[in-house]
């Protein structure tokens, strides 16, 4: 399942990212700039270009094959990213965690796909990752990103001040947890 295409809905797939991506993924990225950037490190202009996505996706998927992180891509009924959802600073051991990080584009927003997108990344964190916590942070007044994760059952665990440089400082951040099985570490 890990490697598999899910639909999300009637013309969007969630499905691993790949170098391929690059283009779309500029494309959508240049497009939705303005509207991503409250909630966005500020980025250097070669990140919008292929080639930087493509940089990005490289060492993105150098560490998917690591087994650190899983990114996938929103996509749309020709294929074209619309948008991603990530796990990073993925932990085994006892911990058995990962971070958790999304966006979609605006022209999508508020129709369901990143719910839809992150209730199956959650499964797979379950049962084919063996994971047992999801975390995700969210600016405080990044209201759509904290009712995705209330929906996908995300706890609110706390307030971190300063947490991440967004937007070009350092921004305080609502914390939330899912907490998926309550089994042993199955390595």
């Amino acid at each position: 399942m890990i490697h598999d295409s899910h639909p999300v809905a009637q013309d969007v797939t969630l499905r691993p990212a790949a170098l391929t991506d690059a283009h779309s993924l500029a494309a959508v990225l240049v497009r939705n700039r303005a509207y991503m950037a409250p909630w966005e490190p500020i980025r250097t202009e070669a990140f919008y270009t292929p080639e930087g996505q493509a940089v990005r996706l490289t060492s993105m998927l150098v560490e998917r094959n690591a087994g650190r992180s899983m990114p996938w891509v929103l996509a749309d009924g020709e294929d074209r990213a619309i948008g991603a959802v990530t796990f990073n600073s993925i932990v085994r051991g006892p911990l058995r965690s990962a971070g958790l990080g999304y966006w979609v584009d605006a022209d999508r927003a508020g129709q369901g796909l990143t719910t839809a997108a992150v209730r199956v990344v959650c499964d797979i964190a379950r049962d084919e990752l063996g994971l047992h916590r999801v975390s995700a942070g969210t600016a405080l007044d990044n209201v759509a990103s904290q009712r995705v994760l209330a929906k996908c059952g995300f706890e609110h665990i706390g307030t971190a001040p300063r947490y991440l440089h967004i937007n070009g400082e350092w921004r305080d951040h609502r914390l939330f947890q899912r907490i998926l099985h309550n089994d042993p570490p199955r390595d």
